[in-house]
């Protein structure tokens, strides 16, 4: 067992960077994710590690630095929130695509505007398709191993792509929670050295990165990215494994809760699945068979293996904590492209929540199952998108 401790969702994310000891960090503060880089600095300035803190003046510059140190062959990190993830849009995509393993904790934090500096999904779901594998936490222990385990997928020989490890800003970021911290030693062997490939400091053999390619090649190019992508699942599970073997926790593609023998489901990501569960836990004293499923990995979406769990159920509500304005929640939008390849489907209905930080409440999880009760009974969906916990 390690050393357990009582920290915030930050201070847990900054002290695995601190065992991980990057080459390079670069960064540009903004909340919920300042305080992050700002106990990560305390660690460079008192020469706990030997990472070169590049302080830029904006995220866009951030993760330009982080490409470049990246492409020269370091092992790299950085974190940012909301804005800050939206200020980085293009280079998220040459981070992508040019296969450079960087690790970024994300701050989930609304976007503007109106301005809110409170915790929702929209700035992850937004970048949900530049490329980024995309791990959700929902607290601060599930934070902290998310992005120990983020470094050895990204820099896996079969993967070698940028990662994204989220959690709710403020709600995660800056509640005090007990955390069990990894030993350094441990920390440092299972994360390993780092390997670069195709370094641009090798002078021996000059190389270039994100060169021009026009209709002759692109098209191969973005299905090969696609295919690189698809590799992943298979390392998060293999990673996973060895860190279960360290530590005694498991992590999966997506958590389940007594869902075995549900007859209903819900779907819901990050802090929020805390509240479902005990909502849950009140029904399934009353009788009635409820259970939750919390996606981890949302990129790549592991659609064949979520169906496959959700198969026996007759209702599902998926809780989006980010709106697709003019369209279903992103999460659903997921979850119904699982939903059909089942041979018998269940009926899927889409719940908007929480956003600006609006706080989930336990009256709302029993909004969710009321409903799901008279949605399996019936097997009609009234309301297939609405917004709860919303003042009329």
């Amino acid at each position: 067992m390690g050393k357990i401790v009582a920290v915030t969702g930050n201070e847990a994310c900054a002290q695995a960077l601190k065992q991980i000891n990057p080459d390079v960090c670069a960064a540009y503060p903004i909340t919920p994710a300042t305080d992050l880089m700002q106990r990560f600095s305390s660690f460079v300035n008192d020469g706990k590690v030997d990472t070169e803190l590049v302080l830029v003046e904006s995220e866009h510059s951030a993760m330009s630095a982080c490409i470049g140190a990246a492409a020269a062959g370091g092992r790299v990190a950085t974190a940012t929130s909301s804005q800050g993830l939206a200020l980085m849009w293009e280079m998220l995509y040459i981070a992508a695509g040019t296969r450079l393993p960087i690790v970024m904790p994300l701050v989930n934090r609304a976007l503007s505007a109106p301005l809110n500096i409170h915790g929702d999904h929209s700035d992850g779901m937004g970048a949900r398709d530049t490329g980024w594998l995309q791990f959700y936490s929902e607290n601060a222990q599930e934070a902290y191993d998310n992005l120990i385990q983020a470094f050895r997928i990204a820099e896996h020989l079969d993967v070698r792509l940028p990662v994204m490890v989220c959690m709710d800003g403020f709600i995660v970021s800056h509640s005090i929670e007990r955390v069990e911290y990894i030993d350094d030693a441990d920390v440092k062997k299972f994360v390993g050295k780092f390997v670069p490939v195709h370094p641009l400091l090798d002078l021996d053999k000059p190389k270039s990165y994100g060169p021009l390619i026009l209709t002759d090649l692109y098209h191969e190019y973005k299905r090969a990215q696609h295919e690189v992508m698809t590799k992943a699942p298979r390392v998060v599970l293999e990673v996973a494994a060895d860190f279960e073997k360290m530590t005694g926790r498991k992590y999966g593609l997506f958590e389940t809760y007594r869902l075995e023998d549900a007859e209903m489901a819900i779907v819901v990501m990050s802090s929020a699945a805390g509240t479902t569960k005990d909502i849950i836990d009140r029904y399934r004293d009353k009788g009635v068979r409820i259970g939750l499923l919390k996606p981890r990995m949302f990129r790549p979406f592991p659609f064949a293996e979520m169906a496959d769990a959700l198969k026996h159920v007759k209702a599902i509500a998926v809780l989006d904590r980010a709106d697709s304005f003019g369209g279903m929640g992103p999460l659903y939008s997921e979850v119904a492209g699982a939903v059909m390849q089942m041979d018998s489907k269940p009926a899927v209905t889409n719940k908007i929540f929480g956003l600006g930080g609006r706080d989930y409440l336990p009256d709302q999880a029993e909004y969710v199952i009321d409903e799901l009760i008279t949605i399996a009974k019936t097997g009609k969906v009234k309301t297939v998108k609405e917004y709860i916990g919303v003042r009329e």
